[in-house]
């Protein structure tokens, strides 16, 4: 009996069967849902109908329609709901009632406070074959409100750093994963994208003090359902509940069937209002921009200030100082990389568990010339979360400063495997550069500028490798691109100086000199902008001036003395020596 047969047609109902009065209404038929049953009628020909009149629903559909189009489906991609009588009461995938009825049921129960309610339904996938990768798509908000975006894709980061834990699972990575939010891929063409065995669909629902999380995992190639769940939690317990949801999923998969998983126990209660700061924080954090950081900044604040045990507000006061500290936000390091350790150890101190907090504080350890300390950190991280890509990408780093190119090269393309649709993190690029294999970073870099030709920052590195390559008139042009988009940073306008001196135009390298020196004047400007301007020049004595300001303030470049092409020409200097010295990258 098919899902959709649990309901009889009205007396007097015509051929066409039963009518579905919304997109929640026939998500339910087909136990799927909304955003699954929107892909199908734009990629595979659901027959769903539109209303004219303006204060009827938007959408409709008939049953008979529906299981028509359903029986002509490939074998491999019907619904197990049509095809088993499994689900004699479904658990709706992402759909909360078939009726208005229904959803004034659901808040009816919520505010009845039935909680830690879970129901499950599973159905044996065909050919046994083994999950080990998955990908979480952006859960859907269905408070109807999108400024509750921050509870679902709160929730949605939450299930992907704890399934990260399961060893021998690949989990995509959340940066790529939340470019799919809204699409309207069908599940194999993100699975293919992704190159993932099973993708995780689902929704949230908040109804004041209460949380409905309902999942799916559902096979990528065929688009075949596996499991669904539904969890109803108080927000008191909505760590409880997210580890309840990861079990759920952790239970179907290969890795975790053999024992091989490390997943949260005994998670602790939370404030709702201590929680919502934290996720709203995590939401401003991904804005990427300095007003969005300073945004976030003050929710973590405010979580820790309401409860100062709460180890996650740490980490975000953590990421959010570190992204504060590069050269993109023109902030001096030493400001922010101390506030960016304390708040990493005072996270690891409540919770040794978390492996963010560990590629954190391993960053600022690494920033401060801290070697060991900072690989035991990036390694841990890994053992704690295998699918971290930060973590990846940080270890990828250190092994490419202590002069390890291959093996950094092979950590970063890891990274990049499980976070393939952020392609201008620069990891591999980087190091292709620093290995001075030129034509191969300028390679990597246009391709991760296909994303996003216009991304400052992904121009900037490519100018690197092209100054590397002595096509500087290709660099000049690069980088005068990243310095119009990026407001004229001066990280950026320091190697346009270089890119200027070494394509024979010194007078326009001297004049972006000059700026600097007036930007300086007024605020904050990097010394190593001056460092890469002067070293352009040929200039060995202004070189080392500046070189020696960069080692006052611990200036990111230095992590790279060893392998950076550009302190090539001072390599000969017995005063460099004793940079590398200073830097404990030479005993």
């Amino acid at each position: 009996m098919s899902l959709g047969a649990t309901s009889t047609p009205k007396s007097g109902a015509d051929t066409q069967g039963r009518r579905l009065e919304s997109w929640k209404e026939i998500a339910a038929y087909l136990g799927r849902d909304v955003t699954t049953v929107r892909r199908w009628e734009k990629g595979e020909g659901l027959p769903v109908h539109r209303h004219v009149h303006h204060k009827l629903g938007s959408v409709y559909a008939y049953t008979t329609e529906v299981d028509a189009w359903r029986s002509k489906r490939a074998p491999g991609q019907a619904s197990n709901s049509a095809d088993t009588g499994s689900f004699s009461e479904p658990v709706q995938r992402g759909n909360y009632g078939r009726t208005a009825i229904a959803l004034t049921a659901v808040a009816l129960a919520l505010v009845a406070g039935l909680l830690g309610v879970v129901r499950e339904r599973t159905r044996k996938p065909a050919g046994g074959v083994a999950i080990r990768s998955l990908a979480v798509l952006p859960l859907a908000n269905f408070s109807g409100n999108p400024e509750q975006d921050y509870l679902s894709d709160g929730m949605t980061e939450a299930l992907i750093a704890q399934l990260s834990t399961i060893r021998g699972l690949r989990v995509i990575s959340r940066t790529s994963t939340m470019q799919l939010k809204g699409t309207r891929k069908s599940v194999p063409t993100i699975g293919k994208e992704l190159s993932v065995d099973a993708v995780i669909e689902g929704s949230v629902l908040r109804s004041t003090d209460k949380v409905r999380v309902t999942i799916q995992l559902i096979r990528a190639a065929t688009d075949e359902h596996i499991w669904a769940g539904t969890y109803d939690r108080d927000v008191r317990d909505i760590l409880a509940l997210q580890s309840d949801v990861t079990r759920g999923i952790a239970r179907h998969v290969e890795a975790a069937v053999a024992g091989r998983q490390s997943l949260p126990v005994t998670p602790r209660t939370v404030a709702p209002d201590v929680y919502e700061a934290y996720l709203k924080g995590r939401f401003a954090l991904h804005k990427n921009t300095r007003a969005g950081l300073e945004e976030a900044l003050r929710y973590f604040q405010t979580a820790i200030n309401a409860d100062s045990t709460f180890a996650p507000a740490y980490v975000g006061v953590a990421a959010v100082q570190s992204q504060l500290g590069t050269v993109f936000f023109g902030i001096p390091p030493g400001e922010t990389r101390l506030k960016a350790f304390e708040a990493s150890k005072k996270a690891l101190e409540l919770d040794p568990q978390l492996a963010e907090a560990r590629v954190l504080l391993a960053n600022a350890l690494q920033r401060d010339w801290r070697w060991s300390e900072a690989e035991t950190e990036y390694r841990r991280a890994i053992e704690l979360s295998p699918s971290d890509a930060g973590a990846h990408a940080g270890l990828a780093f250190w092994l490419m400063c202590q002069g390890r190119s291959e093996e950094a090269l092979a950590w970063a393309r890891r990274a990049q495997e499980l976070d393939p649709l952020v392609r201008n993190s620069g990891e591999v690029s980087g190091i292709l550069f620093f290995s001075r294999r030129y034509d191969e970073a300028i390679r990597e870099s246009r391709r991760d500028l296909t994303a996003n030709p216009n991304d400052p920052w992904a121009l900037w590195s490519l100018g690197f490798a092209l100054i590397g390559a002595e096509q500087f008139d290709e660099a000049i042009r690069t980088l005068e691109k990243a310095a119009s988009l990026s407001d004229r940073s001066p990280a950026v306008l320091g190697v346009l100086a270089r890119a200027y001196a070494h394509g024979g135009r010194r007078a326009e390298a001297l004049q972006t000199v000059d700026e600097l020196r007036r930007r300086k004047q007024k605020g904050y400007v990097p010394a190593a902008a001056f460092l890469n301007a002067y070293l352009g020049l040929d200039d060995r004595e202004q070189a080392f001036v500046w070189l020696e300001r960069s080692a006052e303030e611990r200036s990111n470049i230095l992590q790279f003395l060893k392998v950076h092409p550009f302190f090539d020409s001072l390599r000969g200097d017995p005063r460099f020596v004793e940079y590398l010295r200073r830097a404990h990258l030479l005993p």
